[in-house]
């Protein structure tokens, strides 16, 4: 069974984050530039929050908030639900369905370490069954 480490091994190694009282206008800015749907919420070492584009629309947007008068604490999710590397990408996928979310930070020893989204954990389990698919065939085959 494929472990977050596992997926953490292929991905970049920087883990873009943002404070909670940066102006959620700079937080959904980080997000376009770098191409990613949720940050981290970050006070000093200590993970205080998630926020994500989702926050963005039904808390900024939807409630005609102001983007730059609005600090990330506000629309923010908290308490974060995280994963430590020796995580199953199973469970992962579980803790996401049930919960809704899109984003799973990983945590070891309270230390933030990556960030593992939905698109990671299917194209691990595809890539896993493709494997499982090509040994049956190799199998059957002789």
């Amino acid at each position: 069974m494929l472990r977050v480490s596992y997926l953490l091994a292929f991905k970049n190694k920087t883990v873009w984050t943002i404070g909670p009282e940066e102006p959620v206008l700079e937080a959904i800015q980080l997000m376009a530039d770098k191409h990613i749907g949720a940050l981290p919420v970050m006070r000093d070492e200590e993970l205080v929050g998630i926020v994500s584009e989702r926050d963005y629309a039904r808390k900024v947007i939807l409630l005609g908030r102001s983007s730059s008068d609005t600090p990330v604490w506000q629309i923010m999710s908290s308490p974060v639900t995280t994963v430590s590397p020796d995580e199953g990408v199973h469970r992962c996928m579980e803790l996401m369905t049930e919960l809704r979310i899109r984003h799973l930070p990983v945590m070891e020893k309270n230390r933030l370490v990556g960030m593992i989204s939905i698109g990671d954990l299917v194209k691990a389990v595809i890539e896993e069954q493709q494997q499982t698919i090509t040994q049956l065939e190799r199998y059957i085959a002789g």
